[in-house]
């Protein structure tokens, strides 16, 4: 008998195909090489391609079975992503704490650390969109400092603003409207991240760069 497939059912009509590596940025890195290998290939069977932090979800067309070559694709290895034509660079400016960030004092006292040494730590990293996800034009940011690495809080609030700048588990993110969320909140920020009558209506982008700038 052969080896087991690296991928597997997920429903009755989608395949999924989990990342194993040593840290989220390389399991990311390869599921965003695989979606874009998928993308680029255009399956006649395939209807969607859901990235997330370290997996490629493959919906199928109603009806359909996956071809040989879709399972084929999904059971290589992956090599790291290439460089994206698409990829961009956001400069992002954030008002760190007070009310635009009401948990950046207890994360502060948290850390042992100054609530502008916090604020800086989380400015020093160019971070990458990892996945969207929870909302629309809501971007999973990697490249969080693991001394802000912290989990989210225990009872969600029930309205977050949007524009808040917060931080989860190992990501960052910034709440493109307002919802409900349990990510600690460190700052505001004017940014835009959805227009529903944009072209693209989502700003960022799986691959793109972000850098958060204090002001």
């Amino acid at each position: 008998m052969g080896s087991q497939p690296r991928w597997r059912w997920s429903g009755d009509r989608a395949l999924l195909r989990e990342i194993a590596q040593d840290d989220v940025a390389a399991r990311n890195a390869r599921a965003r090489a695989l979606y874009q290998q998928l993308a680029e290939r255009r399956f006649d069977e395939v209807e969607d391609l859901v990235p997330g932090a370290a997996s490629v979800l493959v919906l199928l067309q109603p009806g359909s079975e996956p071809s040989a070559a879709l399972l084929e694709a999904l059971d290589r290895d992956i090599p790291h992503a290439r460089p994206s034509r698409e990829a961009r660079r956001h400069e992002i400016r954030v008002c760190y704490g007070g009310s635009a960030g009401p948990d950046l004092a207890e994360l502060a006292r948290l850390r042992g650390m100054t609530e502008r040494e916090v604020a800086d730590l989380h400015c020093s990293p160019t971070y990458t969109v990892g996945f969207l996800g929870f909302a629309p034009g809501f971007a999973y940011l990697i490249g969080l400092p693991a001394a802000l690495q912290t989990p989210r809080l225990a009872t969600p609030r029930t309205r977050v603003p949007a524009g808040s700048v917060a931080v989860g588990g190992s990501f960052t993110a910034v709440y493109p409207r307002s919802t409900p969320g349990g990510w600690r909140l460190l700052g505001q920020t004017d940014f835009v991240l959805f227009d529903v009558e944009a072209p693209s209506p989502a700003r960022l982008a799986p691959g793109d760069q972000v850098k958060f700038v204090p002001q």
